[in-house]
């Protein structure tokens, strides 16, 4: 049996194709395994990005909510403001006014001190006159 330089070349490319076959089909597994590994973990990521979606959403509603009624809270705030301006401008003219009647008190209460002392020996004098008339009409009934 004799093989032919074509049938010698044919079985050389059989047997490197059987070796580079055997040495693919381990990378092959492992490459399998990598990507099932990373199916699995987009799997995990997918499910975990979906419960963030819901609870964003979910806090998205209260933060909605909570919005609403603090407008509501702020409409009712600014008209009770409003309400209330009249009665704050009215406590800070009355504050303005009973300052004015002190200060017009203590401007009476020195003028009616000085005149006083000033006139004190007229006013005993008159005094004494009234007390004196009085005496004597008393004294003659």
């Amino acid at each position: 049996m004799t093989i032919s330089y074509g049938a010698l070349a044919g079985l050389i490319a059989a047997v490197a194709f059987l070796i580079l076959v055997l040495f693919t089909i381990p990378m092959l597994m492992r490459t399998a395994k990598v990507l099932n590994e990373t199916n699995k973990t987009m799997e995990t990521t997918n499910q975990s990005l979906k419960k963030l979606s819901d609870n964003v959403d979910g806090l998205m509603d209260q933060t909605s909510d909570l919005l609403d009624k603090t407008n509501d809270l702020m409409t009712d705030v600014n008209g009770k403001m409003k309400t209330l301006d009249p009665v704050v401008k009215a406590a800070a003219d009355l504050g303005e006014s009973v300052s004015e009647l002190n200060d017009s008190s203590k401007r009476m209460a020195k003028r009616f001190s000085s005149n006083h002392l000033k006139h004190a020996g007229l006013v005993s004098s008159i005094a004494a006159t009234a007390f004196a008339r009085r005496r004597r009409r008393r004294g003659d009934n």
